[in-house]
């Protein structure tokens, strides 16, 4: 049986991962700050003599946007130097290490679907740190995939359609109109990465929902589905400054690989709603 090593498996998307992989048939060692540090090249190099995974699924990252324009050195010990140890470790034991990136990567100036092999042009610190540990996966290791995935949610983390539902009954709600983007459900990309592990061969990939909308299309969607009447107005990003740039336009090309994210959606809300 293929045993699967998860590092931030208590995070919102490891959460719903964990037991995805275990019901098809995957052995899953979960991992978390607890008992793996990333950061430190030996505790890596020791849980992984130790537990001997045939896959690792690195879903561990440091993730608060903003902050990460203030605080570069944390996040690139974390989203780089991490994934790095990881990267030389999976590399010289041959162990395939599938890492977990972001549509940040790119500049989001475009005006079509963002394909694996564009160019990339981070505009803020964790769009760069998480493309600097793409470049670590593809130094050191021949056996990685790279899941590029963008606008996630789910119900075991802060996410947009939880904080959406928490401010339903404001006077008045405005949205940003003028950012583009693809929502994804935790369990769709879940789905996504066990199709790519067994039928997917290495490289990039992109694993997000299939469609696209901005952050007000997908709060209108979210206010919809959930029948509350909410008085939802679109804005700009200017309206709203915040510390770190976000790409205007970071719709990627997902071949297919997730079902729509308006179902996807749909689906979520009538799990947990």
């Amino acid at each position: 049986m293929t045993k699967i090593l998860v590092t931030g498996a208590n995070g919102m998307l490891g959460q719903d991962l964990c037991p995805i992989l275990e019901e098809n048939g995957y052995t899953v060692i979960r991992t978390d700050i607890d008992n793996l540090d990333i950061t430190n090249f030996d505790s890596v190099q020791n849980v992984l003599n130790s537990e001997k995974p045939d896959i690792v699924i690195h879903c561990a990252a440091y993730t608060n946007v903003d902050k990460a324009e203030e605080d570069i050195e944390t996040a690139r010990l974390i989203n780089k130097t991490g994934t790095e140890n990881l990267a030389k470790v999976c590399g010289a034991k041959g162990i395939t290490l599938l890492y977990i990136s972001t549509d940040y990567v790119f500049q989001g100036n475009g005006d079509k679907p963002y394909k694996s092999n564009d160019k990339t042009a981070p505009l803020n610190n964790y769009g760069l740190t998480k493309f600097e540990g793409e470049q670590a996966v593809q130094k050191y290791c021949e056996k990685y995939y790279i899941c590029r995935t963008s606008w996630l949610y789910g119900i075991n983390g802060k996410n947009f359609v939880e904080t959406m539902l928490s401010l339903a009954d404001k006077p008045e709600l405005k949205v940003v109109d003028d950012q583009i983007g693809c929502p994804t459900w935790t369990c769709e990309l879940s789905n996504a990465i066990i199709k790519i592990l067994k039928d997917k061969p290495y490289g990039i990939y992109h694993t997000c929902g299939t469609g696209i909308t901005s952050w007000y299309g997908f709060a209108r969607e979210i206010f919809r589905l959930s029948n509350k009447n909410v008085n939802l107005k679109p804005c700009t990003t200017s309206e709203f400054p915040r510390p770190a740039k976000r790409p205007a336009y970071s719709v990627m090309d997902n071949d297919n690989i997730c079902r729509d994210w308006k179902d996807a959606l749909a689906a979520y809300i009538k799990a947990y709603h």
